[in-house]
């Protein structure tokens, strides 16, 4: 080694330390000038050796001028989001239920939730190689090259106890001081401003140049580690390693041992958090340890051994000018207030719901009142209450739900049972069918590459009327609009014929069927298993569906009883959609267990609760969480629910243990 290469790893080493000592320790040990000092002369000695460039060097990280489109990334571990409370009685309920369902000493560990974009973060061989934001949940972009401008995130880790590969998840920050600077400069620019933090952030980590992403100093805090070989068996251990390892991990963790423990760390945290140098909206409680994780398991959208719990929402008060009535794909219609533009929990606040008939009639408003608004879990205004001292003589006119649809002119009608006025005329109601055409090709649906202007301007160039008119679309069609060159006709017939592989689950939720959301359509694709069969469905075939309850089989069944719904799943059936289960999935079902319902309860060690309820529905058979009459078995691990053991003796019902339901299913 030479001594510029000596130099210039020497200068790598000691800039490394001093990134890490001042964004992750907040400890910095010399002044920004030596600091910069350092820098240019790294940069200086890297330009005229070129042969010594690591991209994994300090120098990198200011971030190139180089734009790129980002690449879809599958998550190893699904990205869930949490469950969330917003009361104290919601926390001890969680709490209880944990304790019943694991029926042992159990800790948690609470910890700020901080208001950003979840990222994660992969490691291999103690260096950083990739960053995926959550997407979807399943997939989400590779914003590597931004990630890496941000100097909280180490490049390479310190020690050597790491595992060869893992993953380490958190929470991407714009804090306060840089968000106040970057609108200050914006104004000044008479460019326009960010709402919040967490929209900055979010924003800035999708920027095609990681040059800009530099400029902004976002922030990263880490709170969740995940691989096949991590060090410990609790939660906390296994950050106490990764803070060892460099990462910047939140020094306001606590290890609760009793439910006073967490509400004492709540009222602390409510006051306390206005202090802290970033966004935070909540806590987050997680059992510590993994072992139990495991056992617990999850649902379909979430893990069942955390929670988060979301601070009381700010309040504000200001002046409601109008109300208007806003038309949904369902026909449902939505109350708008239109209120005095006022300052809510860091964004300005114009409209707020008014949900329905029912509330707007509860609070007896009147035009030009003053009114308190919050946001419900800190993200959607909402009117709670009026100020009836400040009314005065000569007040608006009150606020009355109105009687016919705002857009068509059809009288509304309202449900037995339902809050919700609907306009029926789904075929003649313009927001409705552009609405049900925008939630087609939502990314969760079909993921097509147009958005609510295109639909606008393909709906009143007469192209498109329902769902199945976008695959009729042609390249000239589209040229003879404005605004659509080949390139973009181009690039939507693609995403078109992309479309025709999404799966089955996927084409049964894009219809748009009043009810029935992500995790319905998977339970009705996995039990009927083609749209053909689903069409056919009884009623009473629909009900014994685990999940479906009577609603959800009218609403089902009243839409395939439609004509017009037949005709358009008819036409995207000749075009090619996947209106099936594939041969690959359906090769792994069987019908061991059709016709019997199983309860499990208790903890495993071959498979966890959740492995457990997929074999049962793989297999034909239906999850209860109950114990009743109908059950048929109750799968038992240890620690088994003593009420559940107690209703199976009185009603007879058998109880097999892992063994023997293994057993069952290689017969």
């Amino acid at each position: 080694m030479d001594i510029f290469e000596a130099r210039i790893q020497a200068l790598r080493k000691e800039l490394e330390q001093h990134n890490y000592n001042y964004y992750v320790l907040s400890a910095p040990t010399i002044s920004d000038f030596e600091f910069d000092q350092k820098m240019r002369e790294l940069q200086e000695l890297e330009q005229a050796y070129p042969a010594y460039d690591d991209p994994d060097s300090p120098t990198h990280r200011v971030g190139s001028d180089l734009s790129k489109e980002f690449a879809k990334v599958v998550h190893q571990y699904p990205m869930l989001s949490l469950g969330n409370t917003y009361s104290q009685a919601e926390v001890r309920d969680f709490y209880e239920q944990v304790s019943r369902a694991l029926n042992e000493p159990f800790e948690l560990v609470a910890e700020l939730k901080y208001d950003g974009t979840s990222i994660s973060l992969i490691y291999e061989q103690g260096r950083f190689v990739q960053a995926v934001t959550r997407g979807d949940g399943v997939r989400g972009d590779d914003v590597t090259a931004n990630v890496k401008t941000i100097r909280s995130i180490p490049l390479r880790l310190q020690g050597a106890d790491y595992p060869a590969r893992f993953e380490i998840r958190g929470e991407v920050l714009l804090p306060w001081a840089e968000f106040d600077r970057l609108n200050k400069e914006r104004e000044e620019q008479e460019e326009p401003l960010f709402a919040n933090p967490r929209n900055a952030a979010s924003g800035t980590l999708k920027q095609q140049n990681p040059a800009i992403v530099a400029a902004r100093k976002l922030d990263a805090y880490l709170y969740y580690l995940l691989g096949e070989q991590l060090p410990a068996e609790t939660h906390w251990d296994n950050l106490e390693a990764a803070r060892r390892w460099g990462f910047k991990i939140p020094q306001v963790m606590k290890l609760c041992h009793t439910l006073q423990d967490v509400f004492d760390y709540i009222a602390y945290w409510d006051v306390e958090r206005k202090n802290l140098p970033v966004a935070t909206d909540g806590i987050v409680l997680k059992v510590n340890s993994l072992r139990q994780q495991r056992n617990l398991g999850f649902t379909a959208k979430s893990p069942r051994w955390a929670i988060a719990y979301k601070f009381q929402a700010e309040r504000a008060e200001t002046r409601l000018n109008a109300v208007s009535f806003q038309v949904g794909r369902t026909g449902a219609i939505t109350p708008v207030a239109n209120l005095e533009p006022v300052l809510l929990a860091g964004t300005i606040v114009k409209r707020a719901s008014l949900h329905n008939a029912d509330i707007i009639e509860g609070l007896d408003l009147h035009l030009g009142d003053q009114v308190y608004v919050e946001k419900g879990g800190e993200i959607i205004p909402k009117i709670v209450g009026v100020n009836t001292e400040a009314r005065t003589a000569g007040l608006g006119e009150k606020v009355r739900f109105i009687q016919r649809c705002p857009e068509c002119g059809t009288p509304l009608v309202r449900p037995e049972g339902e809050a919700a006025h609907y306009c029926p005329n789904d075929v003649g109601c313009a927001p409705q069918i552009k609405g049900r055409i925008e939630h087609f090709v939502t990314r969760k649906a079909m993921n097509i590459n147009i958005g609510p202007e295109t639909i606008e301007d393909l709906y009143e160039a007469g192209l498109v009327r329902d769902s199945a008119d976008l695959y009729t679309l042609r390249v000239a069609d589209l040229l003879r609009l404005e605004r659509w060159a080949e390139k973009s006709a181009q690039n939507l017939m693609e995403s078109l014929a992309v479309s025709k592989q999404v799966p089955f689950e996927r084409v049964l939720y894009a219809l748009g069927i009043r009810y029935v959301g992500e995790t319905v359509a998977k339970r009705l694709a996995g039990s009927f298993h083609s749209m053909e069969a689903l069409e056919q469905a009884s009623f009473e075939s629909l009900v014994a569906v685990d999940e479906i309850g009577e609603r959800i089989a009218q609403s089902v069944r009243a839409y395939f009883a439609d004509a017009r719904n037949q005709a358009i799943v008819k036409r995207l059936k000749e075009q090619g959609l996947q209106m099936s289960l594939s041969e690959e999935r359906l090769a792994n079902r069987s019908d061991k267990l059709k016709g019997l319902t199983i309860v499990i309860s208790g903890t495993f060690s071959k498979h966890s609760r959740d492995e457990y309820k997929a074999m049962i529905e793989q297999h034909g058979g239906k999850n209860s969480g109950s114990v009743s009459g109908k059950t048929n078995y109750i799968l038992a691990g240890d620690n088994m629910g003593p009420a559940k053991l107690e209703k199976a003796a009185k009603l007879g019902v058998k109880i097999i243990h892992e063994e023997e339901f293994l057993s069952m299913l290689n017969e």
